[in-house]
């Protein structure tokens, strides 16, 4: 009879614990007011909806069906971390001003790893307005204006050129490698003799898998790409930074007027700027040229191509301002 007692005890202190533990999982303490949503099932919450794979070109469909159900904003949990999503205009522009005051800049685990796992935690808002600053002023308008535009041009028709040769186009996987280029030679006056940017071609899908560094994962496959990148922007660092200290006339000098010149020239200024950390920074510049263009240029084809009438009139005023351009400059 004793007994009895004992197992009863123990099967309702188990489910007033599992209970307890189940209800503080689905309502996270918070000092305000939480938005709308669900937090998913304990440990995985709303993971495995989150990683499912969308063929659409539209909002993913996670985001899509909780934004309708629970409006613009909505908490959920992804992963083991509790987030919360905000499609407000509004708001989201009240947040980026409150960088470094009231919020904290955080990545998710996998995206860390992916660009620099070390470092990341150390990175501020201040730094962000830094590459936002030097970034404007080799990318800017004026740079764009004096040279870039010629340069792009050339390279484009270079390349849409060899494409009439092709029985068939993939827009998004020919058009990485161009970029890569550019983007490289815009960077650190260097053109690689590997095709690196095949390699990082859709490599930030390991952020929407979980970290796990085993072979044969996602993961573990862009983290291999990625340290093949590192070898390369390190060699060209190191390059570079032999022949900084010397003088411009000097015979052997390395410097080029490009954008690592400048970083180059600011390590030791800027507490985050080393040397271990500048080859990151290159490379996620590098990674976000092609994951970011390649796509919204693969889309604007497809639009474009579907909409002759918006074709024939974009070509026009396009021409129209080239012209006027042309005539100002």
């Amino acid at each position: 009879m004793e007994i009895w007692y004992v197992w009863v005890f123990i099967i309702s202190f188990l489910s007033v614990s599992v209970g307890n533990w189940i209800y503080r999982w689905r309502n996270p303490k918070c000092k305000g007011k939480l938005p709308p949503g669900s937090m998913g099932f304990p440990l995985i919450g709303e993971t495995l909806s989150f990683f499912a794979t969308s063929n659409s070109i539209d909002m993913h469909p996670f985001i899509n069906e909780r934004l309708k159900r629970y409006g613009p904003l909505f908490k959920t949990n992804i992963a083991g971390r509790p987030v919360a999503v905000s499609s407000d205009p509004e708001f989201n522009y009240f947040l980026l001003q409150q960088e470094g005051k009231l919020l904290e800049l955080y990545y998710m685990d996998s995206f860390s790893q992916m660009v620099h796992h070390d470092n990341m935690s150390n990175v501020g808002g201040y730094f962000h307005r830094y590459l936002r600053r030097s970034i404007l002023c080799h990318f800017g308008h004026e740079p764009l204006k004096r040279k870039l535009l010629s340069e792009f041009e050339d390279v484009i028709n270079h390349e849409l050129h060899k494409w009439t040769n092709l029985p068939e186009v993939d827009v998004k996987r020919q058009t990485v490698p161009m970029l890569f280029d550019l983007a490289s030679q815009i960077l650190m006056s260097h053109k690689p003799e590997e095709n690196l940017g095949e390699d990082l071609n859709n490599m930030l899908q390991s952020i929407m898998t979980f970290p796990l560094y085993i072979p044969g994962t996602t993961f573990y496959k862009c983290i291999q790409k990625k340290r093949k990148a590192i070898k390369l922007t390190s060699r060209v660092v190191e390059e570079r930074m032999k022949g900084y200290s010397c003088d411009n006339s000097a015979e052997g000098c390395n410097k080029k007027g490009d954008y690592l010149d400048e970083i180059v020239g600011d390590i030791g200024k800027e507490a985050f700027l080393t040397m271990e950390f500048v080859p990151f920074l290159l490379f996620g510049l590098l990674l976000a040229t092609v994951e970011t263009i390649s796509p919204t240029i693969t889309l604007a084809t497809m639009f474009l191509l579907d909409n002759p009438s918006a074709l024939q009139e974009l070509t026009v005023n396009i021409l129209d301002n080239w012209r006027v351009y042309l005539y100002n400059f």
